[in-house]
């Protein structure tokens, strides 16, 4: 029993099973350049957007970090570069769009995998309903700004709707209908696209990066003629407890430079791309973010930054109503993009599990016509889409940090099992001073963890336990890795092959 739980999958046979799927594979033209773009990509979005404002405030289930928040940055950043370290002599190793479940795959074998890649739907899946919530608040920002009107029921979350805007709102059979329209739609919007059969290319991904930046610098620009020193003291109102509470929290911010590991399959070299790519955008968008931070809680009280949209907030109580306007169209392109990136990476987890034969064919379907795993992308897109119209953003994006680091946890230990399981392995990129750095990735993301609410951790054990009942009914019994390689189903499978 123990064995078939801890069984590995050899990195002879990732390599045979990536040459067998070479037709399926990606063009390697991705640069060192590309890759910290797409770093930065996939981490400013609705972490930098949304996330400090809460942080800085605090709410119903954590203390306020306050103008500490910028703290609060730096302390995640050098957890991430610990973990960033890890993952990237793993994806020197094994440079296949696999990423963080194939790695755990190769060294602690198919049930920490499992586990892996069932924190991973977690991390796209529920992160993705956060950042729906946040475009929602700046959409909503955005067009009361431009003067339209648009009632507070329709931009509100059920779970987090005041009582004001519950009396307010319609009525049947006396239950009030309160729920986040544009954050339903917009999730439809880009199921729809993605079952169409998008495509982004690396040109297109730094078109929207220089747009994300200009936005952020316009922010630190403008805000920095309108900092009040005054509203940073106190600094740090809850002391260290606000600051790891607020912390815990902020690490919103930073998930996405794991993606960088996913395109491994696309990068040329690599052994040196990778690491350039996931340390570079650590560095640039940490720089951002303190000086964002910095300026946000000198602009206005740090207890006014609560909202969905902080930095819409701040510039509107200036009564720089353009400067919001500005803020909140670049905000909304910045998270639709990031929507769009973690909403195509769902389905390709399910096909991933499913490939391996934990999870059923028919995660891994593809459509006949637009050659897009349609199945898993509408059953995603409906999850997201409900759960963003109804949840409230501090909840979802508490239960996505437990989920990755988590993954960061066992990512981290991987690389010391495979140091003392194949220490001769080519290995073009070496995490240094391990097994320390790894270790210190360990505890940094054990010690964030800890500063969870409990309500976070009773979800999360919610979710690790349905995951293990389906691994033990069904994934574990229909593995397919003792199978020979060219005996499993191809990549891109679908009823019609």
């Amino acid at each position: 029993m123990l064995e078939q739980l801890f069984r590995t999958k050899s990195l002879e046979r990732i390599a045979e099973e990536s040459a067998h799927n070479a037709q399926h594979g990606l063009k390697r033209s991705l640069k060192a350049r590309d890759l910290v773009a797409l770093g930065i990509g996939a981490i400013i979005g609705a972490g930098i957007f949304a996330t400090t404002g809460t942080a800085a405030a605090g709410g119903e289930n954590h203390l306020g970090a306050g103008p500490a928040v910028i703290l609060c940055y730096v302390l995640v950043a050098i957890t991430c570069a610990f973990c960033a370290l890890c993952y990237a002599e793993f994806a020197s190793m094994i440079p296949i769009a696999g990423s963080a479940y194939t790695y755990a795959y190769a060294t602690l074998g198919e049930l920490v995998a499992w586990i892996i890649g069932w924190d991973l739907i977690l991390e796209y899946a529920v992160g993705n309903v956060a950042v729906a919530i946040s475009w929602s608040g700046y959409f909503g920002s955005l067009i009361r700004g431009l003067g339209v009107p648009i009632p507070d029921w329709l931009l509100t979350a059920t779970q987090s709707a005041p009582a004001q805007v519950m009396n307010n709102a319609p009525h049947v059979l006396g239950i009030p209908i309160v729920f986040n329209l544009p954050a339903i739609l917009i999730v439809a919007a880009l199921t729809w696209l993605l079952v169409r059969g998008i495509r982004e290319s690396a040109h297109v991904n730094n078109g929207i990066v220089l747009i994300k930046l200009l936005v952020v610098f316009f922010v630190i620009g403008l805000g920095a003629f309108y900092v009040d020193p005054a509203n940073w003291h106190p600094f740090a109102p809850n002391g260290w407890a606000g600051i790891k509470a607020g912390a815990a929290l902020i690490f919103f911010a930073y998930i996405g430079f794991d993606a960088v590991s996913t395109a491994a399959e696309e990068t040329e070299d690599p052994g040196r791309n990778l690491p350039i790519g996931m340390i570079g955008s650590l560095v640039v968008c940490t720089i951002l973010y303190v000086l964002v931070a910095a300026v946000l809680t000198g602009l206005i009280p740090y207890t006014e930054l609560g909202t969905a949209e902080p930095m819409a907030t701040a510039f509107e109580k200036l009564g720089l109503h353009w400067a919001s306007g500005i803020i909140a169209f670049g905000a909304l392109i910045s998270m639709t993009a990031v929507l769009l990136v973690f909403q195509m990476g769902q389905p390709r987890i399910f096909f991933s599990m499913a490939r391996d034969g934990l999870l059923p064919r028919f995660f891994g379907r593809v459509h006949p016509k637009y050659r897009t795993p349609h199945v898993t992308t509408i059953l995603t897109g409906v999850a997201v889409a409900t759960a963003a119209g109804f949840m409230d953003i501090n909840a979802v994006v508490e239960l996505c940090n437990i989920g990755t680091l988590f993954a960061f946890v066992l990512v981290c230990a991987g690389v010391i099992v495979l140091r003392h399981t194949r220490p001769a392995a080519p290995r073009p990129f070496r995490t240094p001073l391990v097994p320390w750095v790894p270790i210190l990735g360990i505890l940094s993301c054990g010690y964030l963890m800890a500063a969870m609410p409990l309500v976070t951790w009773v979800r999360f054990g919610i979710w690790l336990v349905l995951g293990m009942g389906i691994y033990l009914v069904y994934g574990m019994r229909h593995s397919r890795i003792h199978e020979p390689v060219d005996e499993e189903a191809p990549a891109g499978f679908s009823d019609t092959h």
